[in-house]
């Protein structure tokens, strides 16, 4: 029998990721385990802590040793991602519900409850959407582009991406858990799998303490894992494009042709053709990058290497793996 099949079942699974989250894990301790507590329900906590610098992990080690029957710590050798903790945290889950949860309590916990009350009634995927959204003009305005553009591409229909508190039922996170992907986007993924979903409006909170662990670097590179992991639009669209730019070019060419014929030769219009010409470089630059992020994610399947490696787990009656 594997590990998995042993292990008591419980009723929910809270996995928490934790990145340098010092500042923020004591007020998420006072607000989180009353919470857990008032369900009346058997649950655990799972926190991985993901290669975290500062204090992330005799903080958890001490609210492991408090609850010892409740919390559960996974200690990451390194800085693997958000995703692939959550993931690590599905390998681990025994809850027949599952819930993740970041640590910077910008979604309050209070909101779990909800959550749970969704999976009771049948649903399999809860998804959620922040109401009043506390972040910058520039960043709500900007995931609002991705969102649609990414439903556009992906053809699902989820209206905000960046909410990592969400509810699975246990047949969901099984198939998740088959699926060997080393690069993937969970939310999009339980979609594809999902039989009936249902998205709620959650709370958002500004992060009171620590700082965003998503630059806009991250945050592009991430939308581009969710575009090229669950869609060949982006290259059918490159196809498309180089078959448009084809079509005008020759047709350009004709003209050009046949001005020379009526006209005769002139030196006007270089700054235009210099133009064009800095315009198709662009054109072809984007679409060996698009090109480029199908070739990299084949490259990243192929080489076979685990999505995350622990150091150790602490929990009841078992302090290494």
């Amino acid at each position: 029998m594997s590990p998995e099949l042993s292990r008591p079942r419980l009723e929910v699974t809270i996995i928490i990721p934790a990145f340098n989250e010092a500042e923020s894990l004591p007020g998420l301790f006072k607000r989180l385990f009353p919470v857990l507590e008032g369900l009346g329900r058997s649950c655990e906590a799972i926190f991985i802590n993901d290669g975290s610098r500062d204090a992330t992990l005799p903080l958890l080690l001490r609210a492991q040793k408090r609850y010892p029957g409740l919390v559960k710590v996974v200690d990451f050798n390194g800085n693997f991602g958000q995703h692939m903790a959550i993931l690590a945290g599905f390998d681990l889950a025994r809850g027949d519900v599952v819930i993740t949860l970041d640590a910077d309590l910008q979604n309050p916990p209070e909101e779990i409850p909800r959550i749970v009350e969704c999976i009771d009634r049948g649903h399999d995927v809860v998804g959620t959407i922040r109401r009043n959204r506390r972040d910058s003009w520039f960043r709500r305005a900007a995931s609002r582009v991705v969102n649609r553009l990414t439903n556009r591409i992906t053809g699902l229909s989820l209206h905000d991406y960046g909410c990592m508190l969400r509810g699975y039922r246990r047949d969901v996170i099984d198939i998740i858990n088959e699926s060997a992907e080393t690069t993937t986007f969970i939310p999009a993924l339980a979609q594809k799998f999902a039989l009936n979903p249902v998205e709620i409006d959650v709370e958002h909170s500004e992060r009171e303490r620590g700082i965003s662990k998503y630059s806009l670097f991250r945050l592009i590179r991430l939308n581009f894992d969710l575009m090229t992991g669950f869609s060949l639009a982006p290259l059918q669209a490159v196809t498309m494009m180089g078959l448009l730019i084809s079509l005008l070019s020759f047709f350009f060419a004709v003209f050009m042709f046949a001005r020379r014929l009526i006209v005769g030769p002139e030196a006007e219009g270089m700054f235009t053709l210099t133009a064009i010409l800095f315009l198709l470089m662009g054109v072809t630059i984007s679409c060996i990058g698009i090109e480029g992020e199908y070739v990299g994610r084949i490259y990243q399947e192929v080489r076979g290497r685990p999505r995350y490696v622990i150091r150790r787990i602490y929990e009841k009656g078992d302090g290494e793996k």
